[in-house]
């Protein structure tokens, strides 16, 4: 009898050790007849995959912070070609004597016409299959990153354009002949360039309801996915699809409240821009009266002259700088 129970206890002991260690060591595919464990590709576990994927798309667009709200006013647009006839001319207010004068707005032929934008991911039904995910989260994080991305490289991109390309009035947007009226109502021009052939510079007072820049959105970028089991791309490629569309493009606005220049930055050339910019008419001689304070835009090779002219406290060995403070240096990547 006793030894009846010592082979059980044996017997015993032998399985839960085999137990045992079939959860530290568990099986390979080929001891469980040669299929893996794998991934079940159901629609369950692809809706938690496109949770998963859009939450590191957001997570990309709050990694790269944008600029371009500092010099460009997101207009929305409800049709492709956006026309901005009533940029011509900003009437003032006047006294009131007699009827009133109503202004009919000067109109140019000035429009933008939005562009389709779109990033795409493809993953493979394999990568889902043997649950090889680990190298999708940053691709989306990018994605999210570049997408949030693409208005600050439109509308960084259009300013170096600004000095060979139309605005409203159908001069280049820097220029040194735009038509306007004197305080007389006879023609005659003003500049917003002092020219040069070196690398550009932006001075713009930003703080009007239209800045410089127009930013024209009719679709910001959304996150979408082709990721259904009867998908085309999905039965003939074994592929699932995400991806980000959007749809606008960039114009200029009132050139009366930028200045571009390619001279040297420097005091001298920051200075006649500021003295022009401050100094800035709109028909009939009426000031626009800019004020508060100006943004200076570069790119980085320009960051050490910028702050050179409006951050550093003293110049010249230890003289005060007139300019400190004059304006915010703003230094854009997307100039590069």
């Amino acid at each position: 009898m006793f030894s009846e129970r010592l082979k059980w206890a044996l017997l015993l002991s032998v399985a839960g050790c085999f137990i045992a260690a079939s959860f530290i060591f568990p099986p390979s595919p080929h001891e469980l007849g040669g299929v893996a464990v794998a991934m079940l590709v159901n629609a369950g576990n692809l809706d938690s995959l496109r949770v998963g994927f859009s939450t590191a798309y957001q997570q990309g667009i709050g990694m790269a912070p944008s600029q371009y709200q500092r010099v460009a006013t997101a207009v929305p647009a409800t049709q492709k070609t956006q026309k901005y006839g009533w940029l011509g001319k900003m009437p003032g207010v006047r006294e009131w004597i007699g009827p009133r004068l109503v202004h009919n707005l000067e109109q140019h032929d000035y429009s933008i016409t939005e562009k389709p934008w779109e990033l795409t991911i493809g993953v493979d039904r394999d990568d889902i299959e043997t649950d090889n995910l680990g190298i999708y989260t940053p691709m989306f994080q990018e994605m999210g990153a570049s997408t949030n991305a693409k208005w600050d490289e439109l509308v960084f991109g259009i300013l170096p354009l600004g000095f060979s390309t139309a605005c409203y009035d159908g001069q280049s947007f820097f220029d040194t002949d735009h038509p306007v009226l004197d305080a007389n109502g006879n023609p005659t021009t003003v500049a917003n360039t002092d020219g040069g052939s070196g690398t550009p510079w932006y001075l713009m007072f930003v703080n009007r309801p239209l800045k410089p820049i127009i930013l024209q959105k009719r679709k910001d970028f959304q996150f979408v996915a082709k990721d259904k089991l009867t998908d085309d791309n999905v039965f003939n490629n074994k592929e699932f699809v995400y991806g980000a569309d959007a749809r606008g493009d960039v114009g200029f606005g009132f050139w009366q409240q930028a200045w571009g220049s390619k001279q040297t930055l420097d005091a001298t050339h920051f200075e006649t821009g500021l003295a022009a910019l401050q100094g800035m008419k709109g028909d009939h001689g009426r000031p626009l009266g800019f004020t508060g304070t100006p943004v200076l835009v570069v790119p980085p090779s320009l960051r050490s002259a910028g702050s050179g002219v409006v951050q550093s406290i003293l110049v010249n060995g230890g003289e005060t700088n007139p300019n400190a403070g004059a304006a915010e240096l703003l230094v854009v990547p997307w100039l590069a």
